[in-house]
């Protein structure tokens, strides 16, 4: 492993390199969703949901749906719906261990995020869940998430990384090839890169909702 020539672990130490926030930064943090932040999650299709287990392991975990999947409740709870997945719920044992969690939503084509940081609860109340309902099916479950805090993080490493602008995207055929890696990775008897890539075909188009 390699050994680097120095680390940090004092907060005063970074902040003689990076420096204070500014007035703005320090005062934008509030503790619920107002107009803004509301009309925000009503445009989002994509969030990314952060969570940690008893031992503090942590994990992130991408979510999606169509623009406003996340039901608000009110200025203090909002409720993301469980969609099927690879059923390794490593987001919902994480939060039975360890309720803190983090939220980071995205609007394609916006610089700016909303982060939101809370206490999160796995519900199953039918009068929520049928809010969520999609082509008639109704998530099994919920991730209820409490906000205690909520601001709009900058556009800095979208610009940077030119996320939303398709010249930069990398050309057709040369992405990372998903069956390729499970193939390797898995080591399943028997199992060939084309059937570990018809398998994630038949869950993409069957196995949405």
């Amino acid at each position: 492993m390699y050994r680097f020539k120095k680390t940090i672990s004092d907060e005063k130490e970074i902040r003689g390199l990076v420096g204070a926030p500014s007035d703005l930064v320090r005062n934008k943090v509030i503790n619920s969703l107002d107009d803004g932040c509301m009309d925000f999650i009503s445009k989002s299709p994509f969030l990314v949901l952060t969570t940690s287990g008893e031992k503090g392991q942590p994990d992130a975990s991408p979510r999606g749906d169509h623009p406003g999947f996340v039901h608000i409740l009110n200025e203090k709870q909002l409720v993301i719906p469980e969609r099927p997945g690879n059923k390794r719920v490593d987001s919902l044992r994480n939060i039975i261990a360890n309720p803190r969690a983090g939220l980071l939503f995205f609007i394609p084509g916006l610089g700016e995020t909303l982060r939101i940081k809370g206490r999160a609860e796995i519900i199953q109340d039918p009068d929520v869940l049928k809010k969520m309902a999609v082509k008639n099916r109704l998530p099994e479950l919920g991730i209820a998430v409490e906000v205690e805090e909520c601001f709009i993080h900058c556009a800095k490493a979208f610009i940077r990384s030119k996320l939303w602008q398709p010249e930069a995207w990398i050309a057709e055929g040369k992405h990372p090839n998903a069956a390729r890696m499970l193939f390797t990775h898995a080591k399943l008897p028997g199992s060939t890169m084309d059937s570990i890539q018809d398998r994630l075909d038949e869950s993409y188009h069957n196995r949405l909702y």
